[in-house]
């Protein structure tokens, strides 16, 4: 792979950022993920470490990246797997050292085999080691052996890092503001997964699989060379009542809703998108009650991701709009105030309204500061994603029984207000209708 100069720029602006914030005379050591077996010879999809590609767009496994700021010889090193003209042959093509200093932008790059030797000596006389422990515990115990191999030597006038300090935290506060390159991938992950939804909608038919809605989204997915950023959620029926369900195997039945939750990543980027819709093309009655509830529920949320707001403040202003339409149905009975206070949606309503949304679907950064909630800033990306969920119970009219709704975009925070990066495909019961009968 070959980086075009403005990529290039990217990754060492990162880079730059990140050795900004770390003290004079420290180093940092990141891991890239590693391949994991399938079975026998044979192995899951590989998927890059976050972390790892968000700081040097580097696609392979069995890699680390070293900064030392102010390293005369170059502070950007990365340890690859060299050049194997055999195994390339059965498994794929590898930069190798050379090719991560040409088109990656690294200052130097060492074997990952050499590691042993080499590391060691980067660790020499630094204060502080920059890595986050606890996500590998084959790395940690080798890194703790680094270095103990440096503190052996003290008596050659040489000093180990005399603390350990968590990078987790300063890469995940990077991630969470993205910047204009990234929301131009994100815009690209949205658009495809709007386009897979959209062939799902106009195929859906009573007497098809959920598997088989499942198939045209990931058909679209693939014409854009996009994997699914996460397991598909296709639910019909009672179905969509179960949050996670990925079973995907049951028949689409005349009279009932479909909720579809699935996206893509581009350039490994997620989106994340929900949208429920009838099997038949035609909202019942008591569906779009319910429907309409939701999606007033979502645009109340959107509005309110917006700068100076803070994150909890979509969450309840879909909280109160779904306490109201649960009043107004006869599902909840009592006062709106008492039953917010009380949370007596949750039987109905018992997820939040959205997650951070980046390389990861469920991005790093902390919702909290100092235990309050953080306020919404320009760059910041989150979904919004309210529903209703109905089992069969006491008290609850049998009309809305096993309807479960989630409306879900995804949103970036700007200076003009909120974004919504899925705003291609259409959620309103007209459209939805139109849609499905064209």
């Amino acid at each position: 792979m070959t980086m075009l100069a403005s990529q290039l720029q990217e990754y060492k602006r990162r880079r730059r950022q990140l050795m900004r914030s770390m003290e004079v005379g420290s180093i940092a050591v990141l891991p890239s993920a590693a391949e994991v077996t399938r079975n026998n010879d044979t192995f899951y999809p590989f998927r890059q470490n976050s972390s790892f590609y968000y700081m040097t767009g580097f696609n392979e496994p069995d890699a680390v990246m070293v900064l030392v700021p102010g390293r005369p010889q170059g502070e950007f090193s990365l340890f690859c797997r060299d050049r194997d003209v055999e195994r390339e042959m059965w498994d794929g093509r590898r930069a190798g050292p050379e090719g991560v200093v040409e088109h990656y932008g690294a200052d130097d790059a060492f074997p990952i085999d050499d590691m042993d030797d080499i590391l060691p000596g980067l660790l020499e006389d630094r204060d502080r080691l920059f890595y986050t422990m606890g996500q590998d515990a084959s790395f940690d115990k080798s890194l703790l052996g680094w270095v103990n191999q440096v503190k052996a030597n003290a008596r050659k006038g040489v000093s180990a890092p005399n603390e350990i300090v968590s990078l987790e935290y300063l890469l995940h506060e990077m991630r969470l503001i993205k910047t204009r390159a990234e929301l131009q991938i994100m815009r690209k992950a949205a658009k495809i997964s709007c386009q897979a939804h959209e062939r799902a909608m106009r195929a859906c038919k009573p007497g098809m699989f959920e598997y088989e809605l499942e198939a045209e989204l990931l058909y679209v997915f693939n014409q854009h060379h996009s994997p699914p950023a996460y397991t598909s959620i296709v639910g019909g029926g009672e179905n969509a009542n179960i949050l996670h369900y990925i079973e995907n195997n049951a028949e689409l039945k005349d009279g009932d809703l479909v909720l579809i939750d699935a996206a893509c990543e581009y350039k490994n980027y997620a989106s994340d998108i929900t949208r429920t819709y009838p099997v038949n093309g035609e909202f019942s009655q008591a569906q779009r009650e319910l429907y309409e509830i939701v999606l007033e529920s979502q645009l109340a949320a959107i509005d309110m991701a917006e700068e100076g707001n803070h994150w909890n403040d979509p969450h309840d202003a879909a909280v109160k709009v779904l306490t109201k339409g649960l009043l107004e149905t006869g599902i909840l009975k009592g006062k709106l105030s008492q039953l917010i206070k009380d949370k007596a949606y949750m039987p109905f309503y018992m997820h939040r309204t959205g997650h951070w949304l980046g390389i990861d679907v469920h991005d790093v950064g902390d919702y909290k500061i100092d235990q309050e909630w953080r306020l919404l800033e320009n760059g910041m990306c989150m979904t919004v994603e309210p529903g209703l969920y109905i089992r069969p119970m006491r008290g609850v009219p049998k009309r809305f029984h096993n309807i479960g709704i989630r409306i879900e975009d995804d949103v970036v925070v700007t200076a003009k207000g909120p974004e919504v990066m899925t705003a291609g495909i259409v959620k309103t019961v007209d459209e939805i209708e139109a849609l499905m009968a064209s």
